[in-house]
Parts: structure tokens; C-alpha cells; sequence
């Protein structure tokens, strides 16, 4: 094999050099007097991704679900009531975490392809006259279908029916990628993880909790959630001091403040425009391509992190996938669940420039036409290039 195996999944994604480079360095003291300090600016930088004043920042040795549990255990009791969406694999699993913690999901399923219902949502909290619904749940970006939903609208309908419930939001695939405000979108608690807009390794869950959330946890006593791992109080206090409670990911923390560097100082609404930018090269080529549609169904739906695309019909999408991953040397995402063979995925997030990223549309392209698909050669690569050449910022 030559050259190397081109990651076009919607995480993990590529990893900047500088960020890399920054990781590899010997073990160090996790308990060492200039640590705390280090550990500080890392949660006060995190701060400005998540586009937050007040609240907190926690970091978890886990994966975004491991954040999204600590979520739920530090503010919701056994047996409370929470409004949720099912609209692709990775809602569908948040639901299920929730009935498994002891929650009682208020749940509306979604056709696949569209995003969370707000208008649904505004009825349902406005008939909550004695509010009984303690959070609301929004899957920001369904990674599953590649469609984005609105979370300031939930936040409008929850202030119109002038509900208390908290706003949980499922940021892994957005935050730091798409448009994020926590604080102007009245969000309380937001999760996100390393391996997708913060260029990372997977093993981190970053957690961003406002005030009214802690305020909340610490009200629980007894009726909380068992929990220990994932204790905030564990963590505040010694976060406070800039250390952990159980032995960090230094090296992953090394990384992140390296992608934290690269991300403020490109600017945050800059690296929001870039994705904008990819995303619709890709949905570009994918019009062109004779037979292809994405699942998202419409533009208010279009994911600027990842396009899930039905291949034409009578065409199998795991050919697509495994002639792009065995002859391209190019990994695509897989359609799930009740995608699987019908749809594949780009991911367009992280550390990625149009040039990579039309690597990864001609590499579908050819694996389209070798699994059985009839679109013109060239079609689709034509298309993103004439985009990316029209949208070229001043300066390159």
C-alpha cells in the first residue's frame, strides 16, 4: 500500500500535525505544582468554545457518552420525566440511557431524515401546566442521518410556555464544528467529545454545565442518582485546585491544548464558516451524482459535519464502503441501523481543507461506479471543485 489510508468517517477525524506532535511526549506528573495552572486554562479556553460565561467545564476520562450519564446522574432523579426525540442511532441511544437510569422519556419518534420536532415540543411543554417535564433533550447533530436540529428554538418554545426543565444537548458532533451558543441559547447542559470538532483521539467527554444546573445538582441530597466516577462534586472539588479526582489523560490534555490554540486563534466563527463551506462542496456533489440523495430532507436539516447519503437504487451501500476502504484506501462511514446498506457517510469536520476533502468525494465517486452505480464520471468532483473555487476566502 501506498501513501496512507484516507479518514473520511464523522469521527474520529484528522488529527492537525501540531496537535499530534503535541501528545508525543513522555509521561508526565499529574500531581506536579505547575499542573492545576495548566489544567485552569484548559477549562477557562473550553469556556470560549462553548461560547459561556457562567457554569462549569468538566472533562472526563470517557467518551461522550460517559458525559452524557454524568449528565443525567448530577441533575435528574429516579422516576423523573424528560421530553426526548428519536430521529437516528445516536438519539435512539441517548433514550435508551435515559430508561435505563430510571427516566421516564416522554419520547417522539421522528421519521429519519428530519431532525428534533420543536413544534411537538412547544405543545407538549405548554400542556405541562404543573411541570412534570424536568429536561427537555436535543440531539444538536444526528451523526446517524447527517441532519442538524435547532436548539434555540427549543429554547424559544421552553421560554414561550415558560417551563423550568433544563436544556441537555447533545453536542458531540457540533461543538466546536457548527454554530454553538450556550449561554444565548439558554443551554444548561451540553456534551461534546474529543474525537470529532476538537481533533482529537477519542477518551475525552466534555461536559459544560450553567448555573442553574449546578444550583440543581446541589439540591438533589439523597434523591440524586447513586453516583461515583462521574460525581460533580468530585470534580469541583479538585477541580478548583486544577487537578482530577482519578488519574487524567495527560497526554489527551496535552493535545487539547493544542486544538484549543488552533481553534481560538483561527477565531470560532471561522471554523463554523470553513464547515459550512465543506459541507455544502459535498452536498454539491452529491446533487450531481445520478440516483444519490442525501437522508436529510431538506436544506433546514443539511449537517454541516457529516452527509448521510442513500445510494441509487438497487445499489448496496456497504459495496460502496468496502470498494473505497479496499481499492481507494479511503474509509466512509457506514449507514446504521435501519440505514445499513441503503446509505454511506462523509464525514467533512475537524482538521480538513477542500482539497482533502474532494479526495474523499472522487474516492466515492469511484467506489459508486464499482459497486454498480451509473452517474457520469467525474460528476460529483466537478461539482465540489467549482464550489470550493467560487467560495475560495480572500487570501486562500
Amino acid at each position: 500500500m501506498n501513501g496512507h489510508q484516507h479518514l473520511f468517517v464523522p469521527g474520529p477525524t484528522n488529527l492537525p500535525e501540531p496537535v499530534r506532535q503535541a501528545m508525543n511526549l513522555p509521561m508526565e506528573d499529574m500531581r506536579a505544582p505547575d499542573f492545576g495552572e495548566f489544567v485552569h486554562g484548559l477549562l477557562d479556553d473550553l469556556r470560549k468554545v462553548y461560547r459561556m460565561d457562567g457554569g462549569r467545564v468538566f472533562i472526563f476520562p470517557s467518551s461522550g457518552t460517559g458525559a452524557w450519564e454524568a449528565a443525567i446522574q448530577n441533575t435528574l432523579q429516579p422516576g423523573d420525566r424528560v421530553l426526548m426525540s428519536r430521529f437516528g442511532q445516536f438519539s435512539m441511544l441517548w433514550a435508551d440511557m435515559a430508561e435505563r437510569l430510571g427516566l421516564q422519556p416522554d419520547v417522539i419518534d421522528v421519521e429519519w431524515g428530519k431532525g428534533v420536532p420543536v413544534e411537538d415540543y412547544a405543545a407538549r411543554l405548554e400542556a405541562d401546566t404543573e411541570h412534570r417535564i424536568k429536561a427537555v433533550f436535543v440531539t444538536h447533530n444526528e451523526t446517524a442521518t447527517g441532519v442538524a436540529s435547532d436548539v434555540a428554538a427549543v429554547r424559544r418554545a421552553l421560554d414561550a410556555a415558560d417551563h423550568p426543565a433544563l436544556l441537555f444537548v447533545d453536542g458531540v458532533s457540533s461543538i466546536a464544528s457548527i454554530e454553538f451558543e450556550m449561554d444565548a441559547w439558554g443551554v444548561d447542559l451540553a456534551v461534546s467529545g474529543s474525537q470529532k470538532g476538537f481533533m482529537l483521539p477519542a477518551g475525552l467527554g466534555i461536559l459544560a454545565v450553567s448555573d442553574k444546573a449546578l444550583d440543581i445538582n446541589k439540591t438533589l441530597g439523597e434523591a440524586a442518582m447513586p453516583r461515583c466516577y462521574f460525581s460533580f462534586e468530585d470534580m469541583i472539588r479538585l477541580n478548583d485546585t486544577g487537578y482530577f479526582p482519578y488519574t487524567p489523560a495527560t497526554q489527551l490534555l496535552r493535545g487539547l491544548r493544542t486544538s484549543l490554540d488552533l481553534l481560538l486563534d483561527a477565531g470560532i466563527e471561522t471554523v463554523w464558516a470553513r464547515h459550512a463551506r465543506l459541507a455544502a462542496g459535498v452536498r454539491a456533489a452529491v446533487q450531481a451524482w445520478d440516483g444519490c440523495t442525501l437522508v436529510a430532507q431538506g436544506p433546514q436539516w443539511h449537517s454541516d459535519t457529516v452527509s448521510a447519503i442513500f445510494a441509487p437504487e438497487g445499489v448496496d451501500a456497504r459495496d460502496v464502503i468496502s470498494a473505497a476502504y479496499y481499492t481507494y484506501q479511503t474509509s466512509l462511514g457506514s449507514g446504521l441501523s435501519q440505514l445499513a446498506g441503503r446509505a454511506f457517510r462523509i464525514g467533512h469536520l475537524g482538521s480538513l481543507n477542500p482539497v482533502m476533502l474532494c479526495g474523499a468525494i472522487s474516492a466515492a465517486e469511484m467506489a459508486l461506479r464499482d459497486a454498480g452505480a451509473r452517474i457520469e464520471p467525474g460528476s460529483g468532483i466537478a461539482a465540489a471543485q467549482e464550489h470550493f473555487r467560487d467560495t475560495t476566502p480572500a487570501g486562500g
